[in-house]
């Protein structure tokens, strides 16, 4: 895995736990897209930095790989 795709698949585990984040806050749900809005597009740089933009499957495997190294369980 590259620096570049390592950036951006952290990046994208970032925006995947910010988005669990705001959805599972109930107190403010018209909140929530303002919220995830840098998120997404810090995400969105650094997959078009990695060439990964529109290549879901290399995304998906990067993720996969970078749980796998840090030990954590698929679906978990």
């Amino acid at each position: 895995m590259t620096d570049l795709e390592l950036a951006a698949v952290q990046a994208y585990v970032r925006l995947v736990k910010g988005v669990r984040a705001t959805l599972d806050d109930t107190s403010h749900p018209a909140g929530a897209p303002p919220l995830l809005h840098e998120p997404m597009a810090e995400t969105d740089r650094a997959l078009r930095a990695a060439g990964l933009a529109g290549n879901e499957q290399r995304l998906f495997q990067l993720v996969a790989d970078l749980m796998a190294e840090n030990g954590v369980r698929q679906g978990a």
